[in-house]
Parts: structure tokens; C-alpha cells; sequence
């Protein structure tokens, strides 16, 4: 029983995400996956709500649907209440898609779990380290916002309202995110690897400013 409703689960967001931005696509959420089953490895906690929950947390990406908050957890629910999974668990994911994101941990979050917890990680991870930088330099292309520009300074402090309308430079997200995740994991093992992840990035800044002045 369980099986199938991760193979249709995983049926359902192929197709639903086939056109997706490349950085919010079924290779991200594959990922995402495989960095919970690693997570889980070592924590205790519903594996199925966890698994699930990475397979459909960006079914609907605010991001993409003018700021709505409330479309992806829908959606995740309205498809998992066709598959037989039992109305409590449905609940369960549903709060925390609506609650994982660096956005929604900006502003007031009223819910937790420990299955919240290892997603979240999961999620996080995939946002540093050398796919973290490709795919935030694929999203500012999408966005059509500039690589770097030395008169826009860092926000700091972002609000949740601000962080959603933020139009900054890439380099300037390493700042107002990137750089903020690896002391924001909550498990052992995501705090492990991404230990590794923030120093390559803290690399790639150094070569990148080194290359922008001119100095090698």
C-alpha cells in the first residue's frame, strides 16, 4: 500500500512538474528525496509522511503562482486524499509544506514536527553547496536580475514581505539565504553535510570576487 502511493506520488509530480523552472523541477525534487531517505537514516519519525512530503512540497511553488502560499499544500491534499492515505497524514504534510520554506520561517510559524524537521533539512541542502550555486544563478537568469553589482548592498534582516519581493543581485542571495542555512538545520546529518556545502561556497565567493576586481 505504501509502496504505491509513492510510485503514484512520484507519477503525479513527473507530470505536473515536467515544464517546470529548472531549479523548482522533478530533478530538484528527486534530490530533495534521496537527501530525506539519507536524513532518515539516522532520525526517527514517519517515514512516509517525510518521503511524501518531499515528493509533493513544490507541486505548487508560491513563488510561481503570484505569491499564493495556500495552492501547494491544496493540491498536495486534493491528490493524496485519491490515493487512500488516511486524512491525518494528509493533514500532517499539507502543514508542512505550508510551514518548510526559508520564506514562511521569516515570518510566524505556528506548526511543527519532527517530520517538518528532516524535510526541511532535506529542502535546505539542496539550496547550498555547488547545485545550491547553480541553481541560484538559474533562477536570477530566470528572473532576468544581474549576476553582482557592487552599489546594491546586502539586506540584511529580510522580512518575510521583503524577502518575497526582493529583486537583488544573485550574490546577494548567498547573503539574505545561502549563507544563513547551515546554522538553520535541525538534524545531525543535515548539519554534517551541510558544513561541507557552506565552505565550498564561501569558496566560490572568494574566487568570484577575486576574478570580478581584476586580481586573478
Amino acid at each position: 500500500m505504501e509502496d504505491k502511493i509513492i510510485q503514484d506520488t512520484v507519477a503525479f509530480v513527473q507530470d505536473k512538474l515536467k515544464n517546470a523552472e529548472s531549479g523548482h523541477d522533478w530533478w530538484h525534487i528527486l534530490r530533495v528525496w534521496n537527501n530525506t531517505k539519507l536524513i532518515l537514516e539516522t532520525e526517527s519519525a514517519d517515514a512516509l509522511v517525510c518521503e511524501l512530503t518531499a515528493l509533493l512540497h513544490d507541486i505548487a511553488d508560491s513563488k510561481f503562482h503570484h505569491g499564493d502560499e495556500t495552492i501547494g499544500p491544496r493540491i498536495a491534499g486534493e491528490f493524496l486524499s485519491t490515493t487512500g492515505l488516511d486524512p491525518e497524514r494528509i493533514e500532517h504534510i499539507q502543514k508542512i509544506i505550508l510551514n518548510m520554506s526559508f520564506k514562511a520561517s521569516l515570518g510566524e510559524v505556528s506548526f511543527h514536527s519532527k517530520e517538518l524537521e528532516i524535510v526541511q533539512d532535506a529542502d535546505r541542502l539542496d539550496a547550498i553547496g555547488a547545485i545550491g550555486i547553480a541553481r541560484a544563478f538559474n533562477y536570477g537568469g530566470f528572473k532576468n536580475r544581474e549576476l553582482y553589482n557592487p552599489q546594491i548592498p546586502v539586506e540584511e534582516n529580510l522580512t518575510k514581505e521583503a524577502y518575497k519581493n526582493t529583486q537583488a543581485p544573485t550574490i546577494n542571495h548567498f547573503y539574505e539565504k545561502l549563507l544563513l542555512l547551515r546554522d538553520r538545520m535541525n538534524t545531525n546529518t543535515g548539519k554534517r553535510i551541510a558544513a561541507g556545502r557552506h565552505q565550498f561556497m564561501e569558496s566560490f565567493l572568494q574566487q568570484f570576487y577575486g576574478e570580478w576586481n581584476g586580481e586573478y
